[in-house]
């Protein structure tokens, strides 16, 4: 069965374009992922986690490599836009997806945010004359733009963001493995990936609860899912191929990152308040022309390459819930010629700069932002978890007991300890935001507009 006809078995019709194939979806999930994240957060994981760091990386990965497998199980079931939303709401029930897509909004919409919040810190560190606030309208305006024009135009830049980010890291890990072969830094040990004399499974789990927020983006390869050419498994391999080349890149860079901090004991004790702490490392390594070009390339790639791929997958979102009349229908608008969500990309692009502006007057601005954002995903994730159990298990009796239940009971417990460690003020900010989603059903549900999903028996469009 094709394509356009498994959209037709849910009320559905083709209209946004299919012209990606495996090799891109895979490129857009690493620039969304950003293969040089840990750049921007690496002091906070490394205090968080006693100066595991790489550990911290490494459990991410797992936990997220589960989410993984139960996202290509339900795009193999639901091959269509809407992510976590789709698959909760068709896996098992309209008013679960509701909830779940409002849940993953608070990641979605807030990313772009908070991506051009830490590229234009990161660049009005190295030109100080020009503003935050300017930084974050260039950035809002230039991606706004080359999504207009589509999603060919977005992948085609994605794979050049994508080898400028490479080389970059590429220099840093040749130059920092020879600094560190030197003499230089606290040479070659395992600290970084286990330290005895401070760990804990609270404070690991504290930290991934951060690092995760390098990983946030496989997902978002999922919201393409109407605009792939090849089978529904595409979505789910190159879910799976872009966390593990990005999970292995981020284990060794952190390493190698760690083991040049010129001083841990204080990173740990103090925080990293500045932001600074993986320059600091470059800067011992190369000097301060490899502390400046890994800030540069971090402003770039948080500003650009990765904002570019959320403003894209937030748009995608928004269009999947506007077309199932649980957000304003104008949101489910497609250009005519250019067959992009055109209201919804425009509507993103006016709130990531707006909470972007607000957020860069706040001295928490940023990690009030991680805060929710990761909070958001991580719950939608526990959800996902949980469909696939219905859909599969409960619903279809499958009999695939790894896939279908052993690995998404692992992944929902993995996630449920992150989330529990995680900082108060993200459970706070978390609880009331999903409060207020709760909120929004009973009322659509006292009104008589009960969320529907098309194609569901006994409901309709």
């Amino acid at each position: 069965m094709s394509e356009q006809a498994g959209l037709a078995q849910y009320g559905y019709t083709q209209e946004l374009r299919r012209s990606l194939g495996f090799r891109d979806l895979v490129v857009y999930g690493l620039v969304f992922m950003v293969p040089i994240a840990p750049f921007g957060i690496f002091g906070t994981v490394f205090s968080g986690s006693g100066g595991m760091v790489a550990l911290a990386y490494a459990i991410g990965m797992l936990a997220m490599l589960f989410t993984a497998n139960s996202y290509a199980q339900m795009s193999r079931a639901f091959p269509m836009a809407g992510s976590v939303y789709t698959y909760a709401g068709r896996g098992i029930a309209s008013p679960v997806g509701f909830l779940s897509g409002w849940m993953i909004l608070l990641d979605y919409v807030l990313v772009p945010s908070l991506l051009y919040l830490i590229a234009g810190i990161a660049m009005n560190s190295l030109l100080p004359a020009i503003p935050v606030w300017l930084w974050l309208v260039v950035f809002v305006l230039l991606n706004t733009a080359v999504n207009f024009f589509g999603i060919e135009m977005t992948a085609k830049v994605n794979r050049v963001m994508l080898v400028g980010q490479l080389i970059i890291l590429a220099i840093f890990l040749v130059i920092g493995v020879v600094a560190l072969a030197q003499g230089k830094g606290r040479g070659f040990d395992l600290t970084p990936i286990f330290d005895s004399g401070t760990f804990s499974w609270p404070l690991i789990f504290g930290a991934v609860s951060i690092a995760v927020l390098s990983f946030l983006g496989f997902d978002g390869i999922s919201t393409l899912a109407e605009e792939n050419r090849e089978s529904a498994k595409a979505i789910g391999r190159s879910m799976i191929a872009a966390l593990l080349l990005t999970g292995v890149l981020f284990i060794v860079q952190t390493w190698v990152a760690a083991l040049l901090v010129p001083d841990p004991a204080a990173l740990i004790a103090n925080g990293d308040a500045a932001g600074t702490s993986f320059y600091d490392a470059a800067r011992v390594a190369g000097g301060g022309w490899l502390a400046t070009l890994t800030a540069a390339a971090t402003a770039v790639s948080w500003g650009f390459a990765n904002s570019l791929v959320a403003q894209a997958a937030t748009s995608r979102l928004l269009f999947a819930m506007a077309r199932d009349r649980q957000l304003p229908k104008f949101l489910a608008k497609v250009h005519p010629t250019r067959r992009v969500p055109v209201n919804a990309t425009l509507l993103v692009a006016a709130v990531s700069l707006g909470f972007g502006l607000y957020m860069q007057s706040r001295d928490d601005g940023v990690s009030l932002l991680s805060s929710l954002v990761n909070f958001g995903a991580m719950t939608a994730f526990l959800v996902l978890h949980v469909s696939v159990v219905v859909h599969y298990v409960v619903r279809n009796r499958s009999k695939d007991w790894w896939k279908h239940l052993i690995a998404p009971v692992i992944g929902f417990g993995i996630l449920a300890y992150v989330v529990i460690n995680a900082q108060v003020a993200a459970q706070t900010t978390g609880f009331v935001w999903l409060g207020i989603g709760v909120v929004v059903l009973i009322g659509l549900l006292v009104t008589g507009r009960r969320p529907e999903l098309s194609g569901i028996a006994g409901e309709s469009k």
